[in-house]
């Protein structure tokens, strides 16, 4: 066992990243031996493993020197951030993918397929095995709350990706929704940097009230959202009559994200209400 930073890392953890490193940069590797799309999906693709790529190598060099210890940041709340967004990253990744870009005489397209649904098998085992167990004192990013906050930014970001500026720039409740999403986002993304840079404790108001009143904002805003959107989308607007993907189908996505996002904030308001009003302190 070594102790960094004030947390326990585990070989077992040590080992994972380690192979997470490999088989990001072997995806990366075989995608990009393909050639390349214009498309924002592949573009999300390639960026997903080459950043997890990148930050696990990183996180390995810095825990292996011991400079994690000196880093001025909440390493844990760090390290705990970026396991929960590279699996949901990845994940998106397998999915999208494949869907898009893979045939079924594509070898290397099938091999950077499974490549990338085992880094996320892998980056999900130290989510689970760096989560913040009941009882126990961690950073905020290691909490169900925290991890929550990285889900809400991760959603918005798929959101980003599936937008077409051309349609939605045209009509003022989409630039409504739009607008919800980017602030969101941003507060989302704001919350996440002040945890792990650990200036959340020279907040002049007390966090846990002021994160609840957001959730609760964060909530009506994607209400009007899910229902705003579609109204926008389909109204007079029907598929074209193709079997491939089109623009239409990310209004689609857009919409369903939508819905998934409004869940993750409810959920989310409801452990900032019960931590902050039903659960006393120690």
């Amino acid at each position: 066992m070594v102790t960094l930073n004030t947390q326990t890392v585990t070989a077992p953890v040590g080992i994972i990243r380690l192979f997470e490193f490999v088989l990001t940069c072997i995806t990366f590797s075989l995608v990009a031996s393909q050639g390349h799309s214009n498309t924002s999906y592949w573009a999300w693709c390639m960026f997903t493993w080459c950043f997890c790529c990148f930050m696990t190598l990183l996180i390995i060099i810095l825990e292996l020197t011991n400079l994690s210890a000196r880093v001025p940041i909440s390493w844990e709340d760090f390290t705990s951030a970026f396991a929960m967004l590279a699996t949901l990253m990845v994940l998106a990744a397998s999915v999208i993918y494949p869907r898009f870009y893979v045939c079924p005489t594509c070898g290397r397209g099938i091999a950077a397929t499974v490549f990338s649904c085992l880094s996320f098998i892998l980056y999900a085992v130290e989510v689970g095995l760096t989560r913040a167990k009941p009882g126990e004192i961690s950073g905020f990013l290691s909490t169900v709350p925290g991890l929550l906050k990285v889900l809400e930014a991760f959603v918005a970001c798929i959101i980003f990706i599936s937008l077409d500026s051309g349609r939605y720039s045209r009509f003022p409740g989409m630039q409504w929704c739009v607008a919800v999403y980017s602030i969101c986002f941003i507060i989302a993304l704001l919350i996440i940097l002040l945890t792990i840079c650990r200036l959340l404790a020279r907040c002049p108001f007390p966090f846990e009230k002021c994160l609840t009143g957001y959730n609760v904002l964060a909530v009506l805003m994607y209400m009007t959202a899910v229902v705003v959107w579609p109204i926008y989308s389909f109204q007079n607007n029907p598929r074209p009559n193709t079997g491939n993907h089109c623009p239409w189908d990310n209004l689609v996505v857009v919409s369903f994200m939508t819905c998934v996002n409004l869940i993750v904030y409810i959920v989310d308001t409801f452990y900032s209400v019960r931590l902050s009003f039903f659960v006393s302190p120690a």
